[in-house]
C-alpha cells in the first residue's frame, strides 16, 4: 500500500509540474512600453459567430472607417483561421480619458445605412455574431458578473467574473434588432518601474468593453464631435429596422485604470475562462484508471504468454503440443504478406508522420512556445511540421513495404506521398468552394492555396521520397519464422471476432481516457475558445499511446489465439476503433451543444469532423500496429519452431 502511495504522490507532482506548464509560455511579442499621451492603436480581427462557423472580415459590415484601410501581413495560420487584421479609427491615447466622441461622420453628422446594409447587420445580430477587437495584440473581452449558487449572506459580497471574447454586435428584444453603436473601453495598464528623473512608463495588460445600444437623439452631439451619454435608466436603444434606412451615431468612450497585473500574465484573464476543477479530476481520473486497466492487462498476457511459451518450448510432450490449439499453429502464415500491401504502408507511413507532427506540437506548446498570443503559430508550426515529417513517414513507409516483399518503391512512395495529403486537400476544396460563396474570410484565399501546394509537392513529396528510398534500401524487418508455401485454412471464427465488435471492444479504453480532453478542444475550434493547455493534453496523448498499444496487443493475441493469421489490415482498423467513437461524440455535441441550423455551417462542422476522424483514426492506427507488429515478432522469436 506504501508502494502505491508513493506512485500516487510522484503523479501528483507530475501533474503540479505539468499544470504549471499549461500556464508558462515565451510571449510571441516583446513588450511595448508607451508614455503618456502615445496612441495606442486599436485593430479590428473579425467577426465570428458559434452558430453560422463562418469568420466575417471587419469591413464587411458598414463600420466607420479609417482614412485608410491598412491589413496587417499576416501567417499561415491566421489566414487558414480567418483572420483579417486591419485598422479601426477608434482614437486612442495611453491614460487619456475620453467622456464620448463620435467616431465618423466628424462632427455630429448621422450615419445612414441603406436597406441592403441595415438588413444585413439585422441578419448578422439573428446570427448572434461577436466583433473581435485587439489593443496592443490583446484581444478586447465582455466582463459578465453573476451570482454563483451560494448561501444567500455571500451572495451580497461576491460576484463571479467571467469574460467572453469579442463584444456582441447587437441583441434581439422580441422581432426587433438593435445595434451596439456606443463602445466604452476600459484599458488597464502597468506602470513600469524607471529611474527617479525618467518620465514613467507604462504597458497594456488588459482590454475590455462595454457595449452599449443607445438611440440617435439620445447621443447628444456637439460641433467639437463630443457627446454626452444619456442616463442608464432613461435611455432607448438603437433600434436596426431591416425594411427601411435608419440613422445613428457611432461613438466611443475611454477609461484607463492601473493594474497590479504584470505584462507577463497579461493572458491569464483570457485563459482562465473554464472550470479547472472538472479538468484536473478528469484527468487524474484517466490517468488512475489507465494505469490500474494496463497494469491488469500486462499481468494477464504476459502469465499467459510465459505459460503458453512454457509449454510449447517442452521437448518431452510434443506430440500434445501438436494437438493443442493456439497462436502457435499459424507460425507458417504470421508472416504472410497482407492484400494491397502498398495501400497499408502508405497509410502507416502517413500515421507516422501524423504521430510525429502531433507529438512535437503538443511537447513545444506545452512548453509554451506557441501561445494564444502569437496568433496562428501552432496552426503554421503544424503545417510545417507535416511537411518536414514526410521523411519519417516515407522512410517508415519504405521499410514496411519492403518487408511485405514490394517492389514498386517509386509507386509506393508517391502513394505515401499523396494518398492522406489528397483527401484532406479534397475536402477541404470542396468546403473551401462553399465558405467562398458565403464571401467569409474563413474561405482560404487562392494564393495560399497554391502556396500549400507548392508546399505540398516542393517540400513535402520530395522528402517522403527522400524517406522511401532509404527505408526501401534499408534491409526489411526481420521475421523470426518462414512462412508456410501453402496458406493454412482459417477455421470459422466465432462471432465476437468480427471486424466490427473488435472496433468497438478496442474504442473504448483509449476514447475514455481522453474524451474529457475532447470537450476542451471541440469547445475551442467550435465556440471561438482558447485551448492553452498543452500540459494536460501532452499527458493525455501518452496515455492514448500506452492505452492504444495495450488493446491493440491483446485483441492481436486473441486473434492468433483463434487461428487467424489475417492480422495487418484488421490491427490497423481495430486500433483506430476510438475514432468511431469521436465520431458518434462530434455527432452528440453538435446535437447537444451547437445551436447550429443552416445547411452550410452543418456541412463545415462534419466536413472538419470527418477530417478529425480520419486523422485520429490513422494516428491510432498506426501506434496499435507497430505495437501489435512488435509484439508479434517477440512471442514467434521466444517459441522453439522445428
Amino acid at each position: 500500500f506504501s508502494f502505491l502511495q508513493e506512485r500516487l504522490r510522484y503523479l501528483l507532482l507530475l501533474l503540479l509540474w505539468l499544470r504549471g506548464t499549461g500556464c508558462f509560455y515565451v510571449p510571441g511579442v516583446a513588450p511595448i512600453n508607451f508614455h503618456w499621451n502615445d496612441p495606442v492603436e486599436i485593430k479590428a480581427v473579425k467577426l465570428t459567430s458559434s452558430r453560422t462557423q463562418l469568420p466575417y472580415e471587419y469591413y464587411s459590415l458598414p463600420f466607420c472607417q479609417p482614412a485608410k484601410i491598412t491589413y496587417k501581413a499576416e501567417n499561415l495560420g491566421e489566414v487558414l483561421r480567418g483572420d483579417r487584421i486591419v485598422n479601426t479609427p477608434f482614437q486612442v491615447f495611453m491614460n487619456v480619458e475620453k467622456k464620448c466622441e463620435v467616431l465618423c461622420n466628424f462632427p455630429n453628422k448621422a450615419v445612414t445605412l441603406t436597406v441592403e446594409q441595415s438588413k444585413l447587420i439585422a441578419e448578422r445580430i439573428r446570427e448572434e455574431y461577436y466583433v473581435h477587437l485587439i489593443a496592443d495584440n490583446l484581444p478586447v473581452a465582455t466582463r459578465l458578473e453573476f451570482y454563483s449558487n451560494r448561501e444567500e449572506e455571500e451572495k451580497k459580497k461576491e460576484k463571479d467574473v467571467q469574460f467572453e471574447h469579442g463584444y456582441r454586435l447587437g441583441f434581439m428584444d422580441g422581432n426587433k434588432f438593435y445595434l451596439h453603436n456606443h463602445l466604452s473601453f476600459i484599458l488597464y495598464y502597468h506602470r513600469e518601474d524607471v529611474e527617479e528623473n525618467q518620465e514613467p512608463t507604462y504597458r497594456v495588460v488588459r482590454f475590455e468593453v462595454i457595449p452599449q445600444s443607445i438611440k440617435l437623439e439620445d447621443l447628444k452631439a456637439d460641433e467639437k464631435g463630443m457627446c454626452t451619454l444619456p442616463e442608464a435608466t432613461g435611455s432607448a436603444p438603437q433600434e436596426i429596422d431591416p425594411t427601411k434606412e435608419n440613422q445613428l451615431l457611432f461613438t466611443y468612450s475611454v477609461h484607463w485604470e492601473e493594474s497590479d497585473i504584470k505584462w507577463a500574465s497579461r493572458w491569464d484573464t483570457y485563459l482562465t475562462m473554464s472550470d479547472v476543477q472538472i479538468h484536473w479530476f478528469s484527468i487524474i481520473n484517466s490517468v488512475v484508471v489507465v494505469f490500474f486497466l494496463s497494469g491488469i492487462l500486462s499481468m494477464i498476457i504476459i502469465r499467459t504468454l510465459r505459460k503458453d511459451i512454457a509449454n510449447y518450448n517442452k521437448e518431452d510432450d510434443i506430440e500434445d503440443t501438436m494437438e493443442e490449439s493456439g497462436w502457435k499453429l499459424v507460425h507458417g502464415d504470421v508472416f504472410r504478406p497482407p492484400q494491397y500491401p502498398m495501400i497499408l504502408s502508405s497509410l502507416l507511413g502517413s500515421g507516422i508522420q501524423l504521430f510525429c507532427m502531433i507529438l512535437i506540437v503538443i511537447f513545444v506548446a506545452m512548453l509554451g512556445m506557441l501561445s494564444p498570443s502569437s496568433r496562428g503559430a501552432l496552426m503554421t508550426t503544424a503545417c510545417f511540421l507535416f511537411m518536414f515529417m514526410g521523411v519519417f513517414g516515407g522512410f517508415f513507409a519504405g521499410r514496411l513495404y519492403r518487408t511485405l516483399k514490394g517492389h514498386r518503391w517509386k509507386k509506393g512512395a508517391f502513394c505515401t506521398a499523396t494518398l492522406y495529403p489528397g483527401v484532406v486537400f479534397g475536402i477541404c476544396f470542396v468546403l473551401n468552394c462553399f465558405i467562398w460563396g458565403k464571401h467569409s474570410s474563413g474561405a482560404v484565399p487562392f494564393p495560399t492555396m497554391v502556396a500549400l501546394l507548392c508546399m505540398w509537392f516542393g517540400i513535402s513529396l520530395p522528402l517522403v521520397y527522400l524517406g522511401y528510398y532509404f527505408g526501401f534500401r534499408k534491409q526489411p524487418y526481420d521475421n523470426p519464422v518462414r512462412t508456410n508455401q501453402i496458406p493454412r485454412q482459417i477455421p470459422e471464427q466465432r462471432w465476437y471476432m468480427n471486424k466490427f465488435v473488435g472496433i468497438l471492444m478496442a474504442g473504448i479504453l483509449p476514447f475514455g481516457a481522453m474524451f474529457i480532453e475532447l470537450f476542451f478542444i471541440f469547445s475551442a475550434i467550435w465556440e471561438n475558445q482558447f485551448y492553452y493547455l498543452f500540459g494536460f493534453l501532452f499527458l493525455v496523448f501518452i496515455i492514448l499511446v500506452v492505452s492504444c498499444s495495450q488493446i491493440s496487443i491483446v485483441m492481436v493475441y486473441f486473434q492468433l489465439c483463434a487461428e487467424d493469421y489475417r492480422w495487418w489490415w484488421r490491427t490497423f482498423l481495430v486500433s483506430g476503433g476510438s475514432a468511431f467513437y469521436v465520431l458518434i461524440y462530434a455527432i452528440f455535441y453538435f446535437v447537444n451543444k451547437l445551436d447550429i441550423v443552416e445547411f452550410i455551417p452543418s456541412l463545415l462542422y462534419f466536413g472538419y469532423t470527418a477530417l478529425m476522424v480520419l486523422s485520429f483514426w490513422l494516428l491510432t492506427g498506426t501506434i496499435g500496429f507497430y505495437a501489435a507488429y512488435m509484439f508479434v515478432r517477440k512471442i514467434y522469436a521466444a517459441v522453439k519452431i522445428d
